[in-house]
């Protein structure tokens, strides 16, 4: 039988692991090479941060695992570029002396036991409450995780040339549709988008103002629920996000009335 512990451990890993999915994605979508050292260089910075927590050094394994990773990163780029070996075979060379030293890092032992080991979740626990090490990991780097994903997939384009048709019919511009699809997810990435819409469009063009009238009337309705129902233990919040997405959905077009009203 599924139980919910068995969802929530897939949900986290299948989070954790998107990491290397957008890793992968970015080497050969925007950098156009063939690197795979990210495949190696992931595990390799898990076993290098897992070995200082166990050393009792938890805070210092996080720079300590992305200089490991950055290593990696450095023995595929002289590989490539020094020694003339196509991208792909220098990641995988790299990809396989990583299975040795990962498990040199780790005492030449295929585990490293944490159970009474402390990590960065279990020192804020005492300041932010228990429950903010279930929340960190699953819920809010996962939403930064989606964002990262949806926008470098180009998923943003896809859904707002799919939207426009319907909602240019009620008078808001394609040019806000990202905007306001990302609005629920993340600030930090609406934010971003609505920083682009002033400086192409300018604060007082009709863009500008309902997109500066859609990001103050709304809410990040994903990462708000997240956050203080996690909190809370409230494991039950389906009527509550459907009643803050129609919420949204009311000020996305409240926005763009009153600008054409009132504007």
């Amino acid at each position: 039988m599924i139980s919910s512990a068995i969802v929530f451990s897939a949900l986290e890993l299948g989070f954790i692991y998107a990491l290397v999915a957008l890793a992968l994605f970015l080497s050969y979508r925007t950098l156009n090479i063939a690197d795979m050292t990210t495949d190696g260089a992931f595990t390799l910075g898990c076993a290098v941060s897992a070995t200082f927590a166990v050393a009792g050094h938890p805070l210092l394994g996080i720079p300590a695992a992305m200089l490991a990773g950055a290593c990696a990163g450095g023995v595929t780029a002289f590989l490539q570029t020094k020694l003339n070996i196509p991208s792909i075979l220098a990641g995988i060379i790299t990809n396989t002396g990583l299975y040795t030293v990962n498990l040199a890092v780790m005492g030449f032992s295929s585990n490293v036991n944490m159970m009474r080991a402390d990590t960065l979740f279990s020192l804020l626990q005492p300041v932010l409450g228990k429950t903010f090490g279930k929340i960190i990991p699953v819920a809010l780097i996962a939403l930064l995780t989606a964002v990262s994903l949806v926008k470098a997939s180009g998923l943003t384009d896809l859904l707002t040339s799919l939207c426009a048709p319907l909602l240019s019919a009620v008078g808001f511009p394609a040019e806000c549709i990202p905007l306001a699809l990302i609005r629920p997810i993340s600030g930090s990435g609406s934010l971003a988008v609505y920083e682009s819409l002033l400086d192409s469009y300018g604060p007082d063009s009709t863009v500008g103002t309902i997109a500066s009238v859609l990001q103050g009337s709304s809410e990040t309705t994903f990462y708000t629920i997240a956050l203080y129902y996690g909190t809370c233990g409230i494991r039950n919040g389906r009527h509550t996000l459907l009643c803050a997405l129609c919420g949204d959905c009311t000020a996305f077009l409240c926005s763009c009335l009153c600008i054409r009203v009132f504007g």
